[in-house]
């Protein structure tokens, strides 16, 4: 009996084949030697290109930057230069991030601000911390008035302002009374730094309500480009020159399979 293999062999002659209901007999294979070697089948390579990255645009609670002003782009790259780690030379802000968020973040949630606001603590105290020199402390840092207004207690007993907690609740509840007066996020952001009585004031005399348009003290104008920054260095921190600590990476890894 004549064995069949799975690779191609050299032509054969046509075999005559006698069948039978119970049997299948060969009666003649005769191979042909091959003049000379037949050179194996050459597969083609296809080069596949690697898809272009898309530029995902700088944005701040899903607002982005105005495209195309050069004046907001330099001072973007600016910002962002400053909070590299050749600059801050710490991965602190990192480990912060990694311990704060898991209790920032659902807070936010429940009261409807977007998770963005959750880097507000990190340049607020996250860099430097203690009191500043108006008053003003904890992770929010809430000046005292504003903070027992919001319901923090803060005496000489007890300062709430330093529980991340009740401050971040209270900061919530501030967020919100603020973007029901401007409706917009930016703004709300620039208005917790500088308050809400001089930003309104701000955009009546000046006629204009676009953050990024808008001309303010050196401080303010300068706020959102650092919250942005700050998203960005603790989302990308390699790209910034940061080692970032281990629960950080599982926290942005798990972050991210949940918008998948």
């Amino acid at each position: 009996m004549a064995t069949v293999f799975a690779y191609q062999l050299p032509q054969a002659e046509k075999s005559v084949v006698k069948v039978d209901k119970k049997t299948v007999q060969i009666t003649s294979v005769k191979q042909e030697t091959p003049a000379r070697e037949v050179a194996p089948k050459v597969t083609k390579v296809v080069k596949v290109k690697a898809p272009k990255q898309v530029r995902v645009p700088l944005n701040f609670a899903k607002e982005t930057l105005p495209k195309g002003d050069k004046r907001v782009e330099a001072k973007m790259k600016k910002s962002l230069k400053r909070f590299s780690y050749a600059k801050i030379q710490s991965n602190g802000l990192h480990q912060r991030a990694a311990e704060w968020f898991p209790v920032i973040e659902p807070i936010l949630k429940s009261y409807g601000i977007p998770e963005d606001f959750k880097y507000m603590p990190l340049v607020e105290s996250g860099i430097k911390g203690g009191v500043s020199p108006k008053g003003a402390a904890g992770y929010w840092q809430f000046m005292p008035a504003t903070a027992r207004g919001y319901g923090l207690k803060v005496n000489s007993k007890v300062d709430e302002r330093n529980n991340l907690r009740k401050s971040t609740i209270a900061a919530a509840k501030y967020l919100k009374e603020l973007h029901n007066i401007f409706g917009n996020w930016t703004l709300v952001a620039a208005a917790y730094n500088v308050g809400d009585g001089h930003m309104r004031k701000q955009i009546n005399r000046q006629n204009q309500d676009n953050y990024f348009k808008m001309k303010l003290n050196r401080e303010t104008a300068g706020y959102v480009y650092k919250l942005i920054s700050m998203k960005q260095i603790i989302k990308n921190p390699v790209r910034y020159g940061y080692k970032a600590p281990k629960e950080l990476l599982v926290w942005n890894e798990q972050k991210k399979n949940m918008k998948l």
